[in-house]
């Protein structure tokens, strides 16, 4: 067999499988009883010693090494732990329900012993015996890549000196102010705002108290583990803790990209491998993508990462079956958790895969059955309490937010050189690629319909047509496996042919790779002095270029006010504290940015979210509308005449109010 080619089978053999033999393994004998109450006892005391000793950050990856020891499909080492993050995020959005509501919350004792006693009751059901393969050298290219193409956009971060630098890089995104709010309060009360709405409002700003919450979740129990159980940050050290797993998702979503292409792409030469992880990592840096991160959009980043795995799983099936079925659940329920406008798609993607294996699976209906319920019953909850309880419907179809120019293009040229790939004999022959089209196709028509959406309400295409748009340049992202697979790979000598020297018959194939990495290298503005083809709209650079060579020292005005009022105006219990200055919209940032660091997002809902951004009217309905005791920070001295003609029209206004002036000193 070639080394390039691509083994088929009646269902698709994974390219992470495609080595392993098909037989079953010999069953391991289950332990004695009393060496199972040991492994049992050991659950709970490991996780007991390593939260008093301040280690308690070890045994995430410790749960996720289990869980991975205990899967079956993955040829390497990087494939057993990718699987293993898509069962264990999934799960974690569902199980948060239980850590909701039992007592402990999310400290890491119970959490973890919980998790451990699982996994050994798993071992000891399937006698399986934990197992891991060795990394291979594709693992260490993958991983590498993936935190390289992290730390190129964590470098602001890096080179900011002060907190003052550090806060001005997070108010790029006006939703950085609002989801470290979220993980602040889910951290205190210990699990989902959404099944105690009334006592979360008191909290947090009540149009977040049915947002989609896996993200946040998921980032509070981690932090708890950072932190060993300790007091949970706030202020600086939440903004900062905040971004650090900003950064860490957008590397998750990276990673994920690179392995599910490769996943799809099936056995690959290793020349033509190394170029697709290359390819991949440039796509990602190239295109609109680093705007997640920028902009704060961490549940949209998260969901899609998700969305890439099950896409990988759905176009190229695992070989196992049962191992198939359940992470394929486990992922529907995370993105519903973490982002459900993907849900609807990725829904339909798998849809269409039940259908075309429904042979296959006829054999395993049981199976099929356990697993279909509890996904159906939790895959959509988030998504119904979201419709039908909060009313988020009518925001699909709000104006605002239109795409730039870049993600059309993204979309037209991307999309032009992978189906071109796609429809080619030697890739088109194999059904993974025409499941790939299916899955493409349906993103595309996700992406239209929404588009619709907004045509339809006399709007052009609108904020979330740009998150389908996010969706499908994913879904090409991962098609550039096709563009890889037809690269030449080294020939090989045969007994018909003389003997090459090696150097000689593999160097057009090392040219020709070469030449198409500098070219996606190019074409994507990493290399050379133009932001390639997926350049910004007015500007010469990439997203991820131009936040990484942003000046940290030039911190705008609205970051100076909201570091100062933060430092020097700390909150007082029981007063609505709010930031006014000299035009409505500063202020409004400013406030939303200073009430998360002072954990008053539930108390300065009223002066901050109301539908008036033009002074001195702004500042006259804050003093109308927001309950007393009100302490306002001027930061400009209009903003101050603003409140004295208002006080001079309503006197009554004065009562319980304070008044309290910038002071002008540096922020740090």
């Amino acid at each position: 067999m070639r080394a390039d080619a691509t083994v088929e089978m009646p269902a698709v053999l994974s390219s992470t499988e495609a080595h392993e033999p098909v037989a079953t393994p010999t069953a391991t004998r289950r332990p004695r009883t009393s060496l199972l109450l040991g492994l049992l006892l050991a659950c709970w005391l490991v996780p007991l010693a390593a939260n008093a000793v301040h280690a308690a950050w070890l045994l995430p990856p410790v749960v996720l090494l289990g869980t991975a020891s205990l899967l079956r499909s993955g040829r390497s080492l990087l494939d057993r732990v990718v699987l293993a993050f898509a069962l264990l995020a999934g799960l974690t959005c569902a199980v948060g329900l239980l850590f909701t509501v039992w007592p402990w919350g999310l400290h890491p004792v119970p959490v973890t012993g919980l998790a451990l006693t699982v996994l050994t009751l798993a071992a000891v059901l399937s006698r399986r015996a934990p197992r891991l393969p060795r990394p291979s050298w594709s693992d260490l290219v993958s991983l590498a890549a993936a935190a390289l193409a992290a730390g190129y956009l964590a470098t602001p971060y890096l080179r900011a000196s002060s907190f003052g630098q550090r806060l001005n890089l997070a108010m790029v995104g006006e939703d950085n102010g609002r989801h470290p709010a979220l993980v602040d309060v889910i951290g205190r009360v210990g699990g989902y705002l959404f099944l105690d709405p009334d006592t979360a409002r008191e909290h947090i700003f009540s149009g977040l108290v049915h947002y989609p919450q896996g993200w946040h979740f998921t980032t509070a129990l981690l932090d708890g583990f950072l932190r060993s159980a300790g007091d949970p940050p706030t202020g600086a050290r939440l903004m900062d803790h905040y971004m650090l797993w900003c950064l860490l998702t957008f590397a998750g979503l990276l990673l994920a990209l690179i392995w599910a292409a490769q996943h799809v792409a099936g056995p690959l030469h290793p020349l033509r491998r190394l170029v697709l992880i290359i390819a991949v990592t440039a796509l990602v840096l190239g295109t609109e993508l680093p705007r997640l991160l920028v902009a704060g959009y961490p549940s949209e980043t998260f969901g899609l990462s998700l969305s890439a795995l099950l896409i990988a799983l759905v176009v190229r099936p695992l070989y196992r079956l049962r191992e198939q079925l359940i992470l394929v659940g486990a992922l529907l329920i995370g993105i519903g958790f973490s982002y459900y406008l993907f849900l609807f798609p990725t829904g339909a993607m798998v849809l269409c895969w039940l259908i075309a294996d429904r042979r296959r699976l006829r054999a395993r209906a049981g199976t099929v059955a356990a697993i279909a319920v509890p996904t159906a019953a939790l895959a959509p909850l988030i998504p119904l309490l979201g419709l039908l309880v909060a009313g988020q419907s009518e925001a699909l179809a709000a104006p605002g937010g239109t795409p730039p120019v870049e993600t059309y293009n993204t979309m037209l040229g991307l999309g032009a050189a992978v189906v071109a790939a796609v429809l080619v004999r030697t890739n088109l022959a194999e059904s993974t690629w025409r499941r790939y089209l299916v899955t493409l196709a349906v993103a595309l028509l996700f992406s239209a319909s929404m588009a619709a959406v907004n045509l339809a309400n006399g709007t052009q295409p609108a904020y979330y047509f740009g998150k389908t748009a996010h969706l499908v340049i994913a879904v090409l992202i991962i098609g550039a496996a096709a563009l890889a697979r037809l690269l030449p790979v080294p020939a090989q000598s045969t007994d018909s042919e003389p003997r090459r020297r090696p150097i000689t018959s593999a160097l057009p194939a090392v040219a020709t790779a070469a030449l198409v990495t500098l070219a996606v290298l190019a074409g994507t503005g990493l290399l050379g002095w133009t932001g390639g083809y997926f350049h910004r709209t007015g500007s010469n650079g990439t997203w991820a270029k131009d936040w990484a060579g942003r000046d940290v020292r030039d911190v705008t005005r609205s970051a100076s006010v909201t570091s100062i009022a933060y430092r020097n105006y700390p909150a007082i219990p029981g007063t609505v504290t709010l930031v006014v200055d000299k035009q409505g919209l500063q202020g409004y940032r400013e406030s939303i940015f200073l009430s998360a660091m002072q954990g008053t997002s539930g108390q300065t809902e009223p002066g901050i979210y109301f539908r008036i951004y033009d002074e001195p009217e702004r500042t006259a309905e804050i003093l109308r509308r927001v309950p007393r005791p009100l302490r306002l920070i001027v930061a400009h001295p209009e903003a101050q005449q603003a409140i004295d003609r208002a006080l001079k029209a309503d006197p009554t206004l004065r009562d319980g109010l304070t008044l309290v002036p910038l002071k002008p000193t540096t922020p740090r």
